[in-house]
């Protein structure tokens, strides 16, 4: 049996006339560049988010870039991350003028770690760039006192956790919710994906609001008036309207996807060479990816493609060891708790629309193949 890593042909099926409807309308309308689709999506975003705004962009990585490049970063300004997340999350840092700090990493949650961050802060630190990766927020009640202390930005990069939540001093908090500003991707892959690339950004702060409005359309807030540089990076109007046909089915999404891998764990248990997601248990995980740990995880790989069963690694060289960043001065040893997630991590296939069928075949050849 085959078992994609993702398929969004079968969810397609599930929202095909929705969706159709709601493109239709901005047809009709011939309507596509800032249309009032993007208003709507970004007050359903906010209200998600528990935000008081949200900016639509063209992509999750302007999302994070604009941010970014609203510290107006000068040479020699550190911002402090992961190297444990896409390339987008640091290539930003460089774009905007920032020198991108890596820290290591949670060994259990392969989320950045708190104390390694505290660690890194310097005279020269502005920022700080936590990744909710696969789904599952940071401890954001760790990170916040940090910035606060040193006067830094706190920019939640939640490209893969859009709906995710935490448990802050006994109340519900929302990836997006606590920080300086918050970042999302729509890309098609995303637990809430468009038919191309869009982004979001959302915030408490208002002039923030107001200032990444104008830096995604050249800089300005009037038409051909412009305070300062900025980009051209609207969400057109087709994608928003996309997204509002899918948003009304994201949490009964996370719930399939939580479902599934409380599936996958239980068929795991017994399975000594495979290490089962851990989710921290003040979060409510969204698990964009189920990720486990592996022994011989390259030749299950392989195993799994003969079988026709998809998978992927996130991540197999972590971005302090990527050649554009060689000039850092980043070499293997500098962050083993990444170093050695990147040899053991896998993501197996897991989306609402998998079927105990197919979960059940990629289970049992993973069993197989230590056997």
């Amino acid at each position: 049996m085959s078992v994609p890593m993702l398929d969004l042909k079968a969810q397609y099926a599930t929202v095909k006339d929705a969706v159709l409807a709601r493109m239709m309308d901005v047809i009709e309308r011939q309507y596509f560049i800032m249309g009032p689709e993007i208003a709507e999506l970004e007050q359903a975003v906010a209200d998600l988010s528990h935000t008081a705004h949200a900016i639509g962009c063209a992509s999750g990585t302007d999302a994070i870039l604009l941010p970014l490049r609203s510290l107006e970063l000068q040479p020699g300004d550190e911002v402090i991350t992961t190297s444990f997340t896409f390339f987008a999350t640091a290539g930003t840092i460089h774009n905007a003028g920032g020198t991108p700090v890596f820290v290591d990493i949670d060994p259990q949650t392969f989320n950045i770690d708190p104390d390694a961050i505290e660690a890194a802060i310097t005279p020269r630190t502005k920022a700080i760039v936590v990744v909710h990766l696969y789904g599952q927020m940071v401890p954001m009640e760790r990170i916040i006192p940090l910035a606060e202390k040193h006067g830094l930005a706190l920019i939640e990069d939640g490209a893969q956790a859009i709906g995710a939540r935490r448990k802050v001093d006994g109340a519900w908090r929302m990836a997006g919710e606590l920080g300086t500003a918050g970042t999302f991707s729509f890309f098609p892959s995303k637990n809430l994906g468009a038919w191309g690339d869009g982004g979001m950004i959302v915030t408490q702060d208002a002039a923030l609001a107001q200032r990444l409005k104008r830096l995604r359309l050249h800089g300005g807030a009037k038409q051909y008036h412009h305070e300062e540089v900025g980009l051209n990076s609207r969400l057109d109007s087709l994608q928003a309207a996309i997204l509002l046909a899918k948003l009304p089915h994201l949490e009964a999404w996370s719930a399939g996807r939580r479902a599934r891998a409380a599936r996958y764990d239980a068929g795991f248990a017994s399975m000594a060479p495979v290490a089962a997601p851990t989710v921290d248990p003040a979060n409510e995980h969204i698990f964009h990816q189920y990720t486990v740990r592996a022994e011989r995880r390259d030749a299950l790989r392989e195993h799994l493609t003969a079988r026709s069963i998809g998978s992927m690694v996130y991540y197999p060289t972590a971005l302090h060891l990527q050649p554009c960043f060689a000039s850092l001065g980043y070499r293997m040893g500098s962050l083993p708790v990444t170093e050695g997630a990147m040899a053991e991590v896998i993501s197996l296939p897991i989306y609402p629309e998998l079927t105990d069928a197919q979960q059940d075949e990629v289970i049992g050849a993973v069993g197989d193949f230590y056997r």
